[in-house]
């Protein structure tokens, strides 16, 4: 019995975990705009994004999982570990899984890299607006009274006839 259409599903399967990897790290350097422009009114819609990519990512584990066993089982090796199996497994389908590592492990790391720094632009964030309140706790008057309201450029009228 040929295994080439279980290596073909493990494929297939590494491929659609690197289309979901790589939206993972463009949802994150969406986020990392947003905190860098200090634009933190769509933050929550760019964060609920990243948890939407992540749970798919780990429902998608289990099924590289399984067929990952499968291949392993099939190859006559215990180490499920992509590196293992792309060693063993026949040609071309060792180039393949080499290929799927690589990129999967590419991925990976920018991963890493953008969450650290968002990690790191969130904590500047948080500073920066602990400072300020602590700055607008310590003024004798308070922030916004009549002296310091913005008053109505733009008569809703104007608008109006704007749209």
């Amino acid at each position: 019995m040929t295994t080439t259409p279980h290596y073909q599903s493990l494929s297939n399967t590494l491929f659609r975990e690197r289309q979901l990897l790589e939206l993972l790290v463009f949802k994150l350097e969406e986020e990392q705009l947003l905190l860098a422009a200090a634009r933190t009114r769509w933050l929550h819609h760019a964060t609920r994004e990243v948890e939407a990519v992540l749970e798919r990512l780990r429902a998608h584990e289990l099924e590289r999982a399984v067929q990952a066993d499968d291949v392993a089982r099939r190859l006559g090796v215990e180490d499920v570990d992509l590196r293992t199996l792309a060693a063993r497994a026949p040609a071309p389908w060792d180039q393949i899984f080499a290929t799927h590592h690589e990129a999967l492990a590419n991925l990976v790391l920018d991963i890493d890299t953008l969450a650290a720094t968002n990690r790191e632009l969130l904590a500047r964030g948080q500073q920066a607006t602990t400072e300020a309140l602590d700055r607008l706790g310590n003024t004798t008057s308070a922030p916004f009274d009549e002296r310091t309201r913005p008053r109505d450029e733009t008569p809703l009228g104007f608008v109006d006839r704007v749209m």
